[in-house]
């Protein structure tokens, strides 16, 4: 069985395609980005539109397959943000239609942890998920993902986009921070601590 799954979260249009071993056939991806500012919905959700079919064909190229080879569309329901789910969803339901095939919900964040899954080759994981606005610690109990401990204020991924749009940087803001941090060789040591972080 072939998987063909659209992401469409927020800043980020992608095409995975896998087999039913797991085996990751393609992972094509193109993102929103802008030079000064952060992410901008309806700007986002327009990219998406300029990229979806461009990203498609290049999924299946990579994979070596044609569409008729697809078995089953996934696309990630949510979370994330509204304009940009929707041109996901839209994509999904026309393939689906078009090959008359299955098409399955998935949720954004449990994608993340399963794929985390899938490449470490983990059997029973606890995971620190850190996307965005999610900074938690997460674990598999009883047939369902449980949160074990979350930030309460802000995710780490937001702070380092917020950090950055303060800076003049653009968005995402991750990526060029860690650019910068290659050129420089003034760093801060940091405390390390141990205990009860309210997890």
């Amino acid at each position: 069985m072939i998987c063909l799954g659209i992401e469409s979260t927020a800043h980020t249009f992608g095409v995975g395609i896998v087999n039913s071993e797991g085996k990751i056939l393609a992972n094509v991806k193109d993102s929103f980005t802008t030079k000064k500012g952060g992410i901008i919905p309806f700007k986002a959700a327009q990219h998406h539109i300029d990229v979806c079919d461009k990203i498609i064909k290049k999924a299946l190229k990579n994979s070596k397959l044609k569409l008729e080879d697809i078995d089953i569309i996934s696309f990630a329901q949510g979370p994330g943000i509204g304009q940009c789910l929707r041109i996901g969803t839209f994509a999904a339901r026309i393939l689906s239609q078009k090959l008359n095939i299955p098409i399955v919900p998935v949720n954004h964040a449990i994608a993340h942890l399963e794929i985390g899954k899938l490449m470490s080759k983990a059997k029973d994981p606890v995971l620190l998920y850190a996307s965005g606005a999610n900074t938690q610690v997460i674990g598999y109990e009883s047939g369902k993902y449980r949160i074990f401990g979350e930030t309460l204020d802000q995710g780490v991924g937001n702070f380092l986009d917020a950090f950055a749009r303060y800076i003049g940087l653009g968005f995402p803001g991750g990526p060029k921070i860690y650019e910068l941090s290659l050129k420089s060789k003034n760093f801060i040591e940091l405390p390390y601590g141990e205990g009860d972080f309210g997890c």
